[in-house]
């Protein structure tokens, strides 16, 4: 049954409008992450409490994880609350937070059972000690899992990962320094910091940077998510509300970006070689 399910995600998405040849430098996009948004205008366009409009974007985040599971993309990262969001109404956050606990209970085995790992990423202070528990049974559940990895982004801000991730830098070189019986005479000029030395204090070192990023709600900016990381991505914009976005939509991001070239800095004709495939190579963007 599987073998069939992923054979029929994949003949949709070659049927996708648009479909094209992969784009150039890669494979199909293995790396995905996305803003789910629209919850609230989709509940309120029906008259129904904002809760509702979460509990829809919930089921609408089991469909597209389940289609992406059978395309053979590797890893997913969502943005779910964000470091922002406690400012929302008291009672919309206590219904989220109930929320989470019910997603996990109800989602995390299936996930399970398919051979995804479920991890989050952010900061969990002010979380109920109820959905802290079952966030840290779910990770420790899922954890030998390789099939796909699901990076749930919750009390996450991607400024404060950032001030987190130099912290960590500072606090490494601090102890370094103060480990040096001779002072601080040879070190002089500082450190020679490298971008794989900050990456090692973000919230997850592990995380492959997101081929494409994409934005439900025909809103045209990434709040906040995943700065670091989304500096190479593609970026989707989608006007369909986040409970209306399904299978077919994700396609549809798919094959748009597989219609893409990708330069990260350089010329296409070197990206296709493979000199700038990796964008860490390059020392950035640049002029296009």
């Amino acid at each position: 049954m599987a073998s069939l399910r992923q054979w029929l995600a994949r003949w949709r998405l070659r049927s996708a409008p648009g479909a094209a040849e992969p784009a150039a430098g890669g494979a199909t996009c293995k790396y995905l992450a996305i803003i789910m948004d629209g919850n609230g205008r989709w509940a309120k366009g029906r008259g129904l409490p904002v809760a509702a409009g979460h509990r829809a974007g919930a089921k609408a985040l089991r469909r597209v994880l389940e289609h992406a599971l059978d395309l053979g993309i590797l890893e997913v990262t969502v943005y779910s609350f964000s470091t922002e969001n406690w400012n929302r109404p008291r009672d919309e956050v206590d219904a989220l937070m109930q929320l989470f606990v019910e997603m996990i209970d109800s989602q995390v085995p299936d996930m399970h059972e398919r051979g995804a790992r479920v991890c989050f990423v952010g900061s969990r202070e002010g979380a109920p000690p109820e959905l802290v528990r079952r966030i840290e049974e779910a990770e420790a559940l899922t954890a030998a899992n390789t099939r796909m990895t699901l990076y749930i982004a919750f009390g996450y801000g991607g400024r404060r990962e950032l001030l987190h991730a130099a912290e960590g830098l500072a606090g490494e070189y601090a102890a370094s320094a103060g480990a040096d019986a001779t002072g601080t005479a040879g070190r002089a000029s500082g450190p020679a910091f490298t971008e794989h030395d900050l990456r090692r204090h973000l919230y997850a070192p592990e995380m492959h940077d997101p081929e494409l990023l994409i934005r439900t709600s025909g809103e045209l900016r990434i709040s906040n998510f995943l700065l670091w990381q989304c500096a190479y991505s593609e970026l989707y914009f989608s006007d369909r509300l986040w409970p209306e976005f399904g299978p077919e939509d994700l396609d549809a991001a798919l094959a748009d970006y597989a219609g893409r070239q990708r330069r990260f800095g350089g010329r296409r004709a070197a990206v296709e070689g493979g000199a700038a495939a990796d964008p860490a190579a390059t020392g950035g963007g640049g002029a296009s």
